[in-house]
């Protein structure tokens, strides 16, 4: 097993206020580590900063903060704050993110996402370091910045990667690289891209955890997520890259068609069996760990809700949590 082990929060259907029990039920159980996201929920860094004061040991990181929606500054002194709040336990992982999450719902421009990504890691890497920063990037200009309060302990900077030229980025440029939306045998491949002679290089990876023996409901869950997410251009184009395309392109041709049932029914149940981890909480906490075995250093489970989950409140969500820890 990896000596780290993660769960995405804040749990679903638990407000914010009741967190404290979750994140000590977690690290009763053996999560060492809290990792948040940011898409229509939550922002990235409310519920870690209650958990830096709650779980004190906790490790924390964000998976991700798009380098889009907010300014380079302001970027930078979030991370800071939480940095100072929790001493050489946070890390700050930044991606692209989408066009809908950037453009439609942030009104800002998804333009060169690439090059936005790695201006943003230069300028964070001075910055949490105390510089002064004046400089032109190509996608922004900053002018005459330094944090007031630089973290003594400065976060690493971890990169969210899909296809080879971002994850060739996170190995250069970033102290390590989060994986999303692959199945354990494609770890290997991803990696080989991301190559880094650093020790303290982390490879991060959110799995989509459903936790329930009815396979059919699994499935018909996962193939709902499967036709949102990898519909999308850049996780359709990752997964062309992975191989993929064989037996996905029914669902991308359904879809693109507007037949939203197709596209569902055209999702093989062995594809759905690879992305999203499903059966006892002790057999997908098996599941889990193949991914370190794969080389991950950060398995960060993201649970899927499930009718056991939402019939048995709070004390199924005990049972669950001490069903998937690290033994």
């Amino acid at each position: 097993m990896p000596t780290r082990w993660g769960m995405t929060v804040p749990l679903g259907g638990v407000p914010l206020a009741e967190h404290a029990a979750v994140f000590a039920a977690l690290a009763d159980a053996g999560f060492t580590d809290l990792w948040s996201s940011e898409v229509a929920g939550t922002d990235a860094f409310t519920p870690l900063t209650l958990a830096a004061a709650w779980q004190p040991r906790a490790r924390l990181g964000t998976a991700i903060t798009p380098v889009f929606t907010r300014g380079p500054a302001l970027l930078a002194m979030t991370a800071a704050a939480l940095a100072e709040a929790a001493p050489g336990r946070f890390q700050l992982g930044i991606g692209a993110s989408s066009p809908v999450v950037v453009g439609d719902w942030n009104a800002a421009d998804f333009t060169k996402a690439f090059a936005r990504s790695r201006d943003m890691l230069e300028f964070l890497r001075a910055a949490l370091a105390g510089e002064m920063v004046d400089r032109e990037f190509e996608t922004f200009r900053v002018r005459r910045f330094r944090l007031e309060r630089p973290p003594a302990t400065p976060p690493a900077v971890l990169l969210a990667a899909l296809r080879p030229g971002m994850l060739r980025l996170a190995a250069s440029a970033a102290d390590g690289v989060i994986l999303n939306w692959l199945a354990a045998t494609d770890v290997p491949r991803a990696l080989a891209e991301a190559k880094s002679d650093r020790p303290d290089f982390d490879v991060v990876a959110r799995i989509f955890v459903c936790p329930t023996e009815d396979a059919a409901y699994a499935r018909t869950v996962g193939r709902r997520m499967i036709a949102a997410y990898l519909t999308v251009p850049a996780y359709a184009e990752f997964h062309r890259w992975l191989g993929r395309e064989p037996v996905l392109a029914p669902m991308w041709t359904a879809w693109a068609a507007g037949d939203r049932k197709g596209a569902l029914a055209a999702i093989p149940d062995d594809v759905v069996d690879e992305l999203i981890v499903h059966g006892s909480p002790a057999q997908c906490r098996e599941h889990v760990a193949r991914y370190a075995a794969a080389g991950v250093d950060v398995p960060v489970m993201a649970l899927v809700p499930t009718p056991e989950l939402q019939q048995g409140g709070a004390a199924a969500l005990g049972e669950l949590i001490g069903g998937l820890g690290r033994p």
